[in-house]
């Protein structure tokens, strides 16, 4: 793993640095997800794409620190953090909670005048469509069923004890971020957006996902696949030829 000799290492995890790489990709996890979720991306792209995973507060090296439950909070930090990322065409990739962050980390470096080239909304209603979820209210039990509900977690690691008691502060965090969370009022990106979503996801709705339609002034377009709410775990191939094809049409020229 590398990071940037700008960066502290805490927020940007390169596991397959690609300096030379036209493109950079940043990757943002779904709730008690972390960098290492990610992995296999930047292998999987590496050395065409740098890939940078975001890893929040909260979670494996990083436990110790104070877990920021709010996405604005959380998107200002992480705009901080990619300060200086952007040297090279930026794309961004937000799975579930991810998605949320990725759109209000967007319109930040928009704000600055230097946005993606496209957000990838995968898993996620758009962030005018709510529901009145209060899984952060459950207790131990209640979350750790929400999850494995969703079947993104290894079911090992949800029946040993000690280390789900580990990540179920920061999954708890995370729920009660995604689910205060309010856009603002016609909140728009000027960058495209892609919304990705599995057709039997319970989470989001095609009809929900189609919505993200709303909050770019740039295109817009919508892929759905067969599965649930982490349908990308069996569709890898899938995502990597929609972000593959979308990051050979928008790369800076190699250097020399």
């Amino acid at each position: 793993m590398s990071v940037s000799p700008a960066d502290d290492g805490l927020w940007c995890r390169r596991f397959h640095p690609a300096p030379d790489a036209p493109h950079r990709l940043v990757c943002f996890p779904h709730a008690g997800g972390s960098a290492s979720y990610y992995l296999p991306v930047a292998a999987a792209l590496s050395p065409g794409v740098d890939v940078v995973a975001l890893q929040y507060p909260g979670r494996q090296d990083r436990r110790a620190e104070p877990l920021l439950d709010d996405i604005g909070t959380l998107a200002d930090r992480v705009h901080e953090a990619l300060r200086g990322w952007d040297d090279r065409p930026l794309t961004f990739f937000g799975h579930s909670m991810g998605a949320l962050v990725a759109f209000e980390v967007a319109r930040r470096f928009e704000r600055d005048g230097r946005g993606p080239t496209r957000l990838f909304a995968s898993g996620r209603r758009a962030p005018s469509r709510y529901r009145d979820e209060k899984v952060h209210l459950r207790d131990d039990d209640g979350i750790i069923a929400e999850v494995k509900s969703m079947s993104g977690t290894d079911d090992r690691l949800l029946g040993d004890d000690e280390l789900i008691r580990m990540i179920l502060p920061a999954l708890r965090g995370d729920y009660r971020a995604v689910e205060t969370y309010r856009a603002e009022p016609g909140a728009t990106v000027a960058c495209p957006v892609s919304a990705v979503v599995g057709d039997d996801d319970p989470k989001t709705t095609v009809d929900e996902a189609r919505d993200w339609e709303r909050h770019t002034t740039g295109g817009f377009d919508l892929t759905v696949l067969p599965g649930g709410h982490f349908y990308l775990n069996d569709r890898a191939a899938d995502v990597l030829k929609l972000l593959g094809d979308h990051i050979v049409a928008h790369s800076a020229p190699q250097s020399a």
